[in-house]
């Protein structure tokens, strides 16, 4: 386990995080996605944001990379609440995704933000679309991307991408790196805009940082357990943009066009081409819609007095 990174006290527990920019300008959270540490938010990326003018912030999630852990919570099993949930029938969980909007909040809280614009990439997406309905004080604007209201009528995966993330690797360094490379041919872009070198890349970094994997079942259970959001997202009243890959093998382009159309005033943003990833090829049209959507929130922005312009997506 290696870190050079800052730790803050947030929600009762430990938060691996970093930091770009000037802590004067106006803040960008990011927010990864399922079982992913904070460094899949690359170092480039983030400093383009922040040399656009923003504090950008990026951490590790609970259960995942150098924050804490909650393995005395046990380990659910995956296959029975997939089952449960097919059939509707509730079941408990170690935590919930509310949880996790908490630990975001209390992380601005730590690093005396008051607001920020949060963008969030799958469970990410989930966790900023709570925190909008949540706490709409702290968010600035909404990014939703590769993510889902949570209806099931929109994020049936693909077999063979649900196969591979379901699959458990090898908890060696040749197992995670030959994991990871199956695991975004499943559901990543295709060529050209898939690596493989650069999938390898990212695990042994992941690897060398902590092999630890187990907050996966935990943080999948959170997920499975939410109830969807599209009703409650018809109630937000500040700058969105939903932003999904046209061939998104993992959950499904449609569900990016319902998040769309279940928040007023949405920007949709469809990714010609793009599976379940963050390719480089696609950065500088991604950086352009974040930028282009935050500036959407005026300084004096507040949730309850924000007038909607731009027509609902479709």
């Amino acid at each position: 386990m290696m870190s050079d990174m800052p730790k803050a006290t947030a929600n009762g527990i430990e938060i691996e995080y970093d930091t770009f920019g000037n802590p004067e300008h106006p803040a960008m959270l990011l927010i990864m996605g399922l079982a992913c540490q904070m460094i899949l938010w690359h170092e480039d990326f983030c400093q383009r944001l922040a040399d656009l003018g923003y504090f950008v912030i990026r951490f590790d999630n609970r259960d995942v990379g150098l924050s804490t852990k909650f393995d005395h919570l046990g380990n659910p099993k995956v296959g029975r609440l997939l089952l449960l949930r097919r059939l509707k029938r509730p079941f408990a969980t170690p935590y919930a995704l509310t949880d996790m909007v908490d630990d975001a909040c209390g992380l601005l809280d730590a690093l005396e933000v008051e607001r920020a614009h949060v963008v969030g990439v799958s469970m990410g997406g989930m966790i900023a679309q709570l925190m909008a309905l949540r706490a709409p004080y702290r968010v600035l604007s909404l990014c939703s991307w590769m993510s889902t209201t949570g209806s099931s009528r929109h994020t049936r995966p693909k077999s063979r991408a649900l196969r591979a993330l379901l699959k458990r690797p090898e908890n060696t360094l040749e197992g995670r790196l030959a994991h990871s490379v199956v695991l975004q041919r499943a559901i990543g872009s295709p060529p050209p805009l898939f690596d493989a070198a650069q999938a390898r890349k990212n695990a042994e970094l992941g690897y060398r940082r902590t092999d630890y994997m187990w907050g996966f079942a935990r943080q999948f259970a959170a997920i499975l357990a939410a109830a969807p959001r599209d009703a409650a997202l018809a109630n937000l009243q500040m700058p969105a943009l939903v932003m999904h890959g046209t061939v998104d093998p993992l959950i499904p382009v449609k569900a990016g066009i319902a998040t769309a159309a279940a928040i007023p005033g949405s920007q949709l943003e469809l990714l010609e081409g793009v599976g379940h990833d963050i390719p480089r090829g696609i950065w500088p049209r991604v950086l352009a819609a974040l930028d282009r959507n935050a500036k959407r929130a005026s300084p004096d922005y507040t949730p309850q007095l924000q007038t909607q312009t731009v027509a609902r997506a479709r």
